[in-house]
């Protein structure tokens, strides 16, 4: 980590060789406290991601991300394009909430949480060492001619793959159109349903490259998320990192000898575990998505040799260069008053936003009139927006005083998601009528019982 030789780790990628052809990566079944704990959290996380579709409130999806019909539903509160601005701030609050996050506790998304990597790590990973075994004997197996074993397991491998895409690619589909339109997609003919046929297939095609083939490179080459880390981290966020100044200089453990070497015995065991190929032995690297292998790795190895855990560890580069607690900076009080600040915002807008809008005013450049019976009328322009996705129906009267309102009709019907602009007439007696303006309160009500 300290000579010229270790630094040329940032010159190339793991996944690449000297060629520049791709290396494949065979990670070394992990074990340990972290790697249960994530398996657990990931359960939790799959439970919630392929059951939350069957989920319904008032029979509609609790969650719903129908961008072609523009209809959005987040916990049962249904959106539309009229709620863009808080969707917006929705959008700015968690984007900022990743900042923090990141620049608090690193990528530790990336290991516990993120759907590709529990997907690539707790299911198709874990599919691999059950169907081909550990490492070695995946890389066996690899290598060796087709034979009766090979071509079992590869294709029992290669057809469980495929089914657990095409069930990936349904649940995917129905966040965006709902489980029952799903639902008939798959009973209905495909020539019926054409579109969302070929859908299903892309998506199944796409999860299946992505799982069988393209593996660790989504998080390497393209998540945008790892490139951040230059900018977010800084020498205070908490990272898996090496403790150099107890591991090194690095050693093979001998029998019987007096170690004056650092704890590190270089047994290349947190390389083994790492998914994207990496040594954490060389510091932060783009390609570390925080899985926590190398950490469990390591501590069964000090275990084994009777030193104390932690030689990786979650740290900053400043507790372990100058061990120190973690220390909350200015910068993150900075982005914790905007993160704070941005909530209160979004709880305000999801607290005051009504299903129905109904916005009234004077009809411009019209007066009042005098009527035969002596009434005044004046005319006004009525605006009724239906957030919901169903059928509204409303009324309107004068609550504070007698008069008629003359709409048209008595009940307005407004269908889901339309805005409905109509006039109408409010007569008052002249004796009510004490100055220009005249406040009158309106009375809106819900006649769709």
């Amino acid at each position: 980590m300290h000579n010229d030789e270790q630094n040329t780790f940032r010159d190339t990628l793991g996944i690449v060789n000297k060629e520049g052809k791709r290396t494949w990566l065979y990670p070394k079944k992990p074990k340990g406290r972290y790697y249960t704990a994530r398996t657990i959290l990931s359960s939790f996380f799959l439970l919630i991601l392929f059951g939350t579709p069957f989920i319904k409130l008032n029979n509609y999806p609790i969650v719903l991300f129908n961008i072609i019909e523009r209809k959005f539903i987040l916990f049962g509160i249904p959106f539309g394009p009229h709620d863009f601005y808080i969707l917006a701030l929705m959008m700015i609050t968690f984007i900022v909430f990743i900042i923090l996050f990141t620049l608090v506790y690193g990528r530790v998304f990336c290991g516990w949480i993120c759907p590709q990597t529990v997907f690539m790590e707790m299911i198709f990973r874990k599919i691999d060492y059950w169907i081909e075994g550990d490492a070695k004997e995946q890389k066996r197996l690899n290598e060796s001619p087709w034979n009766k074993e090979k071509i079992f397991k590869k294709f029992s491998k290669y057809g469980i793959y495929f089914s657990l895409s095409f069930l990936i690619a349904n649940t995917f589909l129905a966040y965006i159109i709902g489980i029952d339109e799903l639902w008939n997609i798959i009973t209905v003919p495909p020539s019926q349903h054409l579109t969302g046929f070929i859908s299903i297939l892309v998506f199944t095609s796409v999860f299946y490259g992505v799982f069988i083939w393209f593996r660790e490179q989504a998080c390497i080459l393209v998540c945008p998320y790892g490139r951040l880390q230059g900018v977010l981290l800084d020498k205070n966020s908490i990272v898996i990192a090496y403790d150099y100044p107890r591991g090194e200089p690095r050693k093979k453990i001998q029998r019987n000898e007096t170690r004056t070497a650092g704890d590190c015995i270089d047994c290349k065991q947190c390389v083994e575990v790492c998914p994207t190929g990496i040594d954490i032995r060389n510091g932060t690297q783009l390609e570390c998505v925080n899985c926590t292998a190398c950490i469990d790795a390591c501590d069964y190895v000090m275990e084994k040799i009777q030193k104390p855990k932690g030689l990786i560890r979650y740290a900053s580069s400043e507790q372990i260069k100058n061990k120190i607690p973690m220390r909350f900076t200015s910068r993150m009080s900075g982005y914790s008053f905007v993160l704070l600040f941005l909530l209160t915002i979004v709880s305000y807008s999801l607290i005051t936003r009504t299903e129905i809008d109904v916005t009234i005013l004077r009809t411009p450049k019209l007066f009042f009139q005098e009527q035969v019976d002596g009434r005044i009328s004046n005319v006004y322009d009525v605006k009724i927006l239906n957030k919901t996705f169903h059928p509204q129906k409303l009324s309107f009267q004068l609550q504070d005083r007698e008069g008629e309102i003359a709409l048209g009709e008595k009940v307005i019907t407004i269908l889901p998601q339309e805005i409905v602009e109509k006039k109408f007439i409010i007569f008052l007696k002249k004796e009510y009528i004490q100055t220009m303006n005249t406040v009158v309160m309106i009375e809106i009500y819900d006649e769709k019982n």
